[in-house]
């Protein structure tokens, strides 16, 4: 398997990112589509709206948001993208692609996980 890496939409992309997607539900702010550097905007498996209103980023949600989007994941609508992005890591490395100003804590870092601990 390829690694998997996590990085802001809004910073500049770099040869060795690899396949850049894009993981969050929304369009992020201030970027414009036909600028964009996004291969793919895997919009189907990020976290449901009303799961993603309810984390609202705040720390103390974390556990509880990341328990709650695997669970979405394992069930979700979204399960061809989540082989899709699964098939093309094992090739080449993907960048999953994210909005939030937290690193730590958003959802591609679960994402992330989730694909490498299923593999």
């Amino acid at each position: 398997m390829a690694p998997i890496a996590l990085k802001r939409v809004y910073e500049q992309a770099e040869a060795e990112d690899g396949t850049r997607v894009l993981v969050d539900r929304l369009w992020p702010r201030g970027l414009r589509k036909d600028t964009a550097d996004i291969d793919l905007w895997a919009k189907d498996i990020a976290p449901s709206n009303t799961l993603r209103r309810w984390f609202g980023h705040k720390p103390e949600r974390w556990e509880e948001f990341a328990k709650r989007y695997r669970a979405e994941l394992a069930a979700s609508e979204g399960q061809p993208q989540v082989e899709a992005l699964r098939a093309i890591s094992r090739k080449r490395r993907v960048t999953l692609l994210y909005a939030a100003r937290d690193e730590w804590m958003n959802n591609a870092v679960v994402l992330r996980d989730y694909l490498r601990k299923r593999h």
